[in-house]
Parts: structure tokens; C-alpha cells; sequence
């Protein structure tokens, strides 16, 4: 079953409260290195403040710059999890208009800011998959190709020798087990499943 949702490019959200602009830029990330890159990128050093939060499968932070204690970073990584993403940073860039909004106005905007970026952003569900690695006859090669195709599958990696190939395909879990059977039942058992750790490239 979908576990989350994998935001699939950078989505921009602008707003203007009591005449501070909050611009909210959501990305997806699949390392803090790559998070850090985003942030460099995106971020304005003319601008009041440049908040910032993300989350990392277990791994979260979250930073205020200077917005008081809990108002900005806090409330962005509670958006993100709200609205149930994950791999995903998140910069809240605030041009300050002269107008105090108060903790609990802060953490509204900046949360809110991310909270309506993430709803219109384009995101696929995350399907867990499992790799696995094929010791394939020549014969029953196409045979691969297709049945990865009918259960949401790839092959990642195709290695030819004199006897047929070793394949690497990729397969949603939940198929994982017909997956199996379907290559057995049309190979008549003349595919093996290899030792992923020794064999798989």
C-alpha cells in the first residue's frame, strides 16, 4: 500500500500577510547534501528571514533564523507531515513589512504558507519495492520484459553471457509473490532467483 507521497518537482507558493510577503518553496530531496544544495539555491540573503524545515524518512530538522523560537521551522515540518509527504524540504522566504504578527500569527503564515504550497504540488504515491535478481535463458528473456510490465515492474539491469542473462528488475512488494509464480509457471522453473548480495551488480 502507498506509504506516502514523493513531491516530484520544486512547487513555489507566494502570500502576503499584514504586508510581509512569505514566499514558501517546497523540493523534493533524497540526501541532507541535496537538501543543503536546495536550500543554497533557493534561499535570499536579502531577505528578512529564511526559514526552513525537511523531512528525511526518519530524519527531520527544522530552523527559525531569528523568527522567534517555535514560530516558523516547527510549524513548516508539521505542514509537511500533515499533509503527508516525506524526501520533501521546505524554505519559507519572509520580506518583513513593518507589521508584527505575533508568535501564534507566525507559526499560521509559515505553516500555512507550506501547508497550501503542498496541497496543489504534483506528488506521486511512494509504492515499496523490492529487487530482485534473475538468472534468465535466452528463451524466457522477452518473457521478463513483459511480466515486469503487467505487475508495475522494470528491469534495472540486463547481463548477458553464454547461458541467457542476469536481470535485475524492480517490483512493487504487494505483487511481489504473483510476480514470482507468473515467471516460474512461464519458464516452466528454468528461472532462478539469485543471491541479490553476491550476484546483483
Amino acid at each position: 500500500m502507498p506509504t506516502f507521497k514523493n513531491l516530484l518537482k520544486t512547487h513555489r507558493y507566494q502570500e502576503d500577510i499584514k504586508k510581509s510577503t512569505f514566499i514558501g518553496i517546497c523540493f523534493p530531496i533524497d540526501s541532507l547534501a541535496t537538501f543543503e544544495q536546495c536550500l543554497s539555491r533557493h534561499g535570499d540573503s536579502r531577505a528578512t528571514h529564511n526559514c526552513w524545515a525537511y523531512r528525511l524518512g526518519q530524519q527531520y530538522r527544522f530552523h527559525d533564523d531569528g523568527e522567534p523560537s517555535g514560530t516558523a521551522g516547527q510549524p513548516m515540518l508539521a505542514a509537511i507531515d500533515g499533509a503527508g509527504f516525506d524526501a520533501v524540504g521546505a524554505l519559507v522566504i519572509r520580506y518583513y513589512g513593518g507589521i508584527k504578527l505575533g508568535t501564534g500569527g507566525l507559526a499560521r503564515a509559515y505553516g500555512g504558507v507550506i501547508a497550501k504550497n503542498l496541497q496543489s504540488a504534483p506528488f506521486q504515491w511512494h509504492i515499496p519495492k523490492t529487487v530482485l535478481c534473475l538468472q534468465v535463458p535466452f528463451a524466457h528473456g522477452q518473457n521478463v520484459h513483459a511480466l515486469c510490465q503487467q505487475f508495475e515492474g522494470e528491469v534495472l539491469q540486463e547481463i548477458f553471457h553464454s547461458q541467457g542473462a542476469d536481470m535485475q528488475v524492480r517490483v512493487p512488494k504487494d505483487h511481489m509473490t504473483d510476480f514470482k509464480s507468473a515467471l516460474q509457471n512461464s519458464s516452466k522453473g528454468q528461472i532462478s532467483f539469485l543471491n541479490k548480495s553476491s550476484h546483483c551488480g
